[in-house]
């Protein structure tokens, strides 16, 4: 009876231990980011959101972030897919041949605030966009977007006549779209160039959102802020994750993690960049740099250059199987919404 009891005993023990070790079972994805470590993306955005999941998953998944990026921000995608990091995000102005429809949240005279374009985004994406599979190949967590991007220059903006010729840096797509339909020579270099770029002459401007100058330290070689009502861009991000790493992860595990992403994710995001936009705003100005708001005949001439723009990306959302006209009208009723709350 006691031989009994003991292999008793010892199997209780034993399934204690395995239970605890199982319990205590840590994964450790890692994360890269593209822009500094000081900036807000990565700061804020991405290690806000991985705190998140660590405090969903009661320290199950942790993140290590990558002293560097495995790649280029264009190669991303391939990056998180291809494993060699866990966790990741790509701009679709960076990649718009393979990122068609979430160009719909940078086109110009979105929302006022990039929360209000974030939200807005995420439930116009994961309605219309999800199905069509554009992020076919890793596990897309969410999408939102920064705060309405802006032009700064060197030199005072009192016309479109005074954006011919000027040497625009932007990040490519609808941005370097909008550039060149005011007139500007437009180019495309990274967002961590941009300091170099305009110091040097190389450029004479640059589209961002506030939040950028102080994150690329931009407030000593802005002269002026043009600000246009809604941003003449903004940048839509895709945040995702390498799909092995998703499904050997337990479903408790992806039910907290999806917890924190989605909209959830879009909100804080947007809320985060619209703080960051404010910082900015506040550099500038102490710099010595002059905001300038569009007069009303600016901002209807940036409406009518841009309105092709628009009409190309229905025409290519419409090619790629959702009624591109549609699903841009109600993007715009989804704004009124969220700003107005709902």
């Amino acid at each position: 009876m006691k031989v009994f009891q003991k292999i008793a005993i010892a199997a209780a023990i034993a399934a204690g231990s395995l239970a605890a070790t199982q319990a205590s079972a840590q994964t450790t994805l890692t994360m890269s980011s593209w822009v500094p470590p000081t900036h807000h993306l990565t700061a804020v955005v991405l290690r806000g959101w991985a705190d998140q999941v660590e405090k969903a998953t009661q320290g199950r998944v942790k993140f290590q972030m990558l002293p560097k990026a495995p790649a280029a921000p264009p190669g991303t995608f391939d990056a998180v897919r291809d494993g060699l990091v866990d966790v990741s995000y790509v701009t679709a102005s960076y990649t718009p041949a393979r990122h068609v429809l979430p160009l719909l949240a940078e086109l110009p005279g979105a929302g006022a605030t990039a929360e209000i374009n974030s939200v807005a985004f995420s439930r116009i994406h994961w309605k219309y966009f999800q199905p069509i599979g554009e992020y076919k190949g890793v596990k897309l967590l969410a999408v939102f977007t920064h705060g309405p991007g802006q032009m700064f220059t060197k030199k005072p903006i009192n016309s479109l006549a005074d954006v011919k010729g000027l040497k625009i840096r932007t990040g490519g797509g609808i941005a370097e779209a909008v550039a060149n339909a005011l007139g500007a020579s437009a180019f495309v270099k990274p967002a961590p160039e941009s300091y170099e770029l305009m110091s040097t002459g190389v450029a004479d401007g640059v589209f961002f959102p506030f939040e950028s100058i102080a994150s690329f330290k931009l407030d000593t070689v802005v002269g002026q802020a043009t600000v246009f009502p809604g941003g003449m861009y903004s940048s839509a991000f895709g945040f995702f994750m390498n799909e092995d790493k998703w499904n050997k992860l337990s479903k408790q595990d992806q039910d907290a993690i999806t917890s924190v992403s989605g909209e959830h994710l879009a909100r804080f995001a947007g809320k985060s960049w619209d703080a960051a936009d404010v910082i900015g705003l506040a550099a500038l100005k102490k710099a010595g740099g002059k905001v300038v708001n569009a007069t009303p005949a600016m901002a209807k001439e940036v409406s009518e250059r841009s309105a092709p723009i628009i009409q190309d990306w229905i025409k290519k959302a419409t090619a790629k199987g959702v009624d591109g006209a549609k699903v841009y009208a109600e993007f715009h009723e989804e704004l009124k919404k969220v700003a107005a709350g709902k």
